[in-house]
């Protein structure tokens, strides 16, 4: 099987842009055995379901980043947390499969993400969406891609579309229904954070939680992209920390973020 199998050799002779491209790729292949398929799942931590798929992807990208950067720290939410990463100059940080949930149930919003974070910020990212056929790409500095063509955030037209888990959007239709336009669910934060890049949404909200592997990978595409994801302070959030998890957080453009933010704060959405 893909996943027992070690990657290319030469794949040690790549940028880390072209090696995280051609790893989200080889993964998507693997997860997408398992969706809509035979995939066992468990739980752990009380409900947080885990799945085969995810296990599979988690093995294959461990083994091919340990083969590939040996040098590199790695850090996944499938992965038991090795404090040596903190010593690292880089820094992988992992989503086997970010929206297991949304995987499990066969929906297509789901994604691998996988960044390389250096001296506390992402520097190279990759957000794949197999089942959509969406790979989102960025490095620091140098734009952000789908699927090679560069994308940016885009400018309100009306009320502003903004998502969120399902207790924010419940909260938002209750005490924001005329202010912002709110969409429904969507299984994967980095995913709601990518559509913020691409502008098919102007803004996502994120409850206090969700941990560094959620968050690298997006964050850099957004940040490329012309948007901006900081905590209910404005803040941008630091990465390879000891606390992997983060406050309540807020993406959207830069030149609409704080009066995105205003309305959120208003509506009850941030504290």
């Amino acid at each position: 099987m893909v996943e027992n199998e070690p990657c290319p050799l030469e794949w040690s002779d790549l940028d880390d842009a072209e090696l995280l491209l051609q790893a989200a790729n080889t993964a998507g292949e693997i997860s997408l055995k398992y969706f809509k398929a035979a995939n066992e799942v468990w739980y752990k931590g009380g409900d947080s379901p885990v799945s085969e798929a995810d296990q599979q992807v988690n093995i294959y990208l461990k083994r091919t980043f340990e083969f590939t950067r040996p040098d590199y720290g790695w850090l996944s939410e499938e992965t038991d947390d090795d404090p040596v990463r903190l010593d690292k100059q880089k820094v992988l940080v992992v989503d086997p499969i970010d929206g297991t949930r949304g995987f499990i149930e066969g929906r297509p919003e789901w994604c691998i993400s996988i960044a390389i974070v250096e001296a506390g910020r992402p520097v190279e990212a990759v957000l794949f969406c197999p089942a959509m056929k969406r790979m989102f790409q960025a490095s620091a500095g140098g734009g952000a891609t789908e699927n090679g063509t560069p994308i940016a955030t885009g400018i309100p037209e009306g009320l502003p579309k903004v998502t969120g888990s399902k207790k924010l959007i419940t909260t938002m239709r209750e005490n924001m229904s005329r202010m912002v336009d709110v969409t429904d669910f969507i299984p994967s934060l980095a995913y709601r954070i990518a559509m913020v890049a691409t502008g098919e949404l102007d803004a996502a909200f994120a409850r206090p939680g969700a941990s560094e592997w959620d968050l690298a990978a997006a964050d850099l595409i957004l940040t490329e992209a012309g948007g901006i994801l900081t905590n209910s302070q404005g803040e941008v959030l630091g990465y390879n920390l000891e606390q992997v998890n983060s406050p309540a957080l807020i993406a959207a453009s830069r030149e609409h973020h704080t009066s995105i933010m205003k309305l959120a704060k208003s509506g009850g959405i941030l504290q």
